[in-house]
């Protein structure tokens, strides 16, 4: 499907489209039609099999369509959507239908959302053309691969007025709240240092070509993206049942710095109330090394990607005391200070403890859900700008409030990337 013709028929499909329009099925249903959020979901492998049991509980959805490039992943996919549906009807079932091209899937005015799990080089493409479409989102994290792409993710977001929530899903997790809500409101002291430990940085992709599978199609797998030959590396054959490496490759991912950065620095970002905002420096380490980069705030707050003894954590580093948290842990050197309640001059954080259902809630409400698409905008332009401090050097004096580089034209240069064929964000 070309762009223009897409253009055209998504902009009529959004003039018609109503807040929360439902799909109306032959059978009696526990939810009612008009209540019911229609899904569409695009890029099913590892992590969209997760989402969709997580998504699937709440009661308003229902899956009506899936895409992928890979037949036998949407085969899977389908047989788990399908079985899904009918445990949400009174009898009866509801088919999802297969796609390859999303576009196509993305026509479909009985579609309310998406939900967006493809590579992280298809993010920005595909969420664009859906909020033109007229659909809300649901895109994993990080959220773009470049820091163009996140602005103009913004952008359509608030130009078509979407609701968008970015996976970052450790903000609807009590603990890494509560931590915020400590640092925020001063219980550790005067914060001095918050220190991160992720993995590497991006690398370059030297994988040897290997003969696509007849399942595959390769060609719309790389779509905007440089073009690479196939290594399962990449994208696993379905019965690996392994996380693909296209993560760790430039042109593809960004290394561990915002697959898993994009988790944790969001934290430190959460914290400091920097959601609209980032660092202002990122000085490298003085030898060529995967850690020690420096992240500097305008309060003179230094965030560091260090490793500090535990792995995919967070430090926290106050004057009177520090908190550490991850996914397995939540400790303080000061008593008491993890189950303490906020008092009612305290600053309360937003309190999601469903990622999935917020989302669902915010679309109904048509309000701005835990991590909207700004916060993952911000989230993921620090760890992309990470990677390029890591890459280039030196360091990098960086303007938040105009997404710009301070005298330096050729990291400035890097904030975008070159796209292949017939994909590009000129329209955006």
């Amino acid at each position: 499907m070309k762009r223009r013709d897409f253009i055209g028929r998504s902009a009529v499909a959004a003039g018609a489209f109503t807040v929360v329009p439902g799909h109306v099925f032959g059978k009696e249903e526990k939810i009612a039609p008009g209540d019911r959020i229609n899904l569409g979901y695009i890029g099913v492998g590892k992590q969209s099999m997760g989402l969709l049991g997580s998504i699937g509980k709440c009661p308003e959805t229902m899956v009506l369509a899936a895409c992928d490039v890979d037949t036998l992943k949407l085969a899977r996919f389908k047989a788990a959507a399908e079985k899904l549906n009918t445990g949400k009807l009174d009898g009866g079932t509801q088919q999802v239908d297969t796609y390859e091209n999303y576009r196509e899937l993305l026509e479909r005015k009985d579609i309310d959302a998406v939900v967006i799990a493809a590579p992280d080089h298809w993010h920005a493409m595909m969420a664009i053309d859906a909020a033109k479409a007229g659909k809300d989102i649901y895109c994993e994290k990080p959220m773009a691969l470049t820091v163009a792409e996140g602005r103009a993710m913004v952008n359509a977001t608030r130009k078509y007025d979407r609701v968008f929530q970015t996976g970052n899903m450790q903000r609807s997790w009590r603990n890494f709240r509560h931590a915020c809500e400590m640092v925020s409101n001063g219980y550790i002291g005067e914060v001095r240092e918050i220190n991160v430990n992720v993995g590497d940085p991006v690398m370059a992709c030297e994988l040897p070509a290997i003969d696509v599978p007849d399942y595959l199609n390769w060609d719309l797998w790389v779509g905007p993206s440089l073009f690479r030959n196939y290594n399962p590396d990449l994208a696993p054959p379905i019965e690996s049942n392994s996380w693909a490496n296209w993560r760790s490759y430039r042109g593809f991912g960004g290394g561990m710095i915002t697959d898993w950065g994009a988790h944790m620095f969001d934290i430190g970002q959460w914290a400091m109330g920097m959601d609209k905002s980032g660092p202002i420096e990122f000085i490298p380490p003085e030898t060529r090394s995967n850690r020690g980069m420096k992240m500097i705030y305008e309060n003179g707050v230094v965030m560091n990607h260090v490793d500090w003894g535990e792995g995919n954590a967070v430090q926290f580093l106050g004057s009177e005391g520090k908190i550490e948290v991850s996914r397995s842990f939540y400790r303080s050197d000061m008593e008491g200070l993890t189950e303490f309640k906020l008092k009612e001059s305290d600053t309360a954080l937003y309190k999601s403890d469903d990622h999935y259902q917020d989302w669902v809630d915010a679309i109904k409400k048509r309000t701005r859900p835990v991590s909207d698409v700004e916060t993952g905008h911000r989230t993921a332009s620090l760890c992309n700008i990470v990677n390029m401090a890591y890459s280039l050097e030196r360091s990098l004096k960086w303007k938040p409030t105009h997404e710009r580089f301070i005298d330096d034209d050729d990291a400035n240069s890097m904030l975008t990337r070159p796209f292949r064929g017939p994909w590009d964000l000129n329209d955006y």
